[in-house]
């Protein structure tokens, strides 16, 4: 199912490989992408202001995603936030959710489950 023109997805990761295979998958599904290396640069380009969709991961240097996603759901239209991990559990998985994630991705993620996770979150 292709995707809605022009649905861009912010890709948070500190793992640059990661960040452009996800940019390249998310592609050949005609999804655009912004990558940043951490929550920081992300909240301070405003990264949020022009995406359909956050891509985040938990773990990272600086902010973790289950903090940037508590910052993000205080701001006026946030759009809907995902969040990945390699080091899923039950705990966080309910953490994230209770805090208004619209999904919980384990690592290594299923490439058909994470397009259709964005496609449901997006609305496409």
């Amino acid at each position: 199912m292709p995707a809605a023109k022009d649905t861009t997805i912010a890709i948070i990761d500190d793992d640059q490989y990661l960040r452009e295979s996800l940019q390249d998958l998310l592609e050949t599904e005609g999804l655009e992408s912004r990558l940043y290396g951490s929550a920081e640069e992300f909240l301070d380009r405003n990264g949020y202001d022009g995406v359909d969709c956050i891509l985040a991961d938990v773990r990272m240097t600086g902010m973790s995603g289950i903090e940037l996603l508590r910052i993000l759901r205080t701001k006026d239209g946030c759009p809907p936030v995902l969040i990945m991990t390699s080091y899923a559990d039950d705990g966080m998985r309910a953490t994230a959710l209770r805090g208004g994630a619209k999904a919980f991705l384990a690592k290594p993620m299923d490439s058909r489950e994470l397009i259709e996770r964005i496609l449901h979150a997006t609305g496409d």
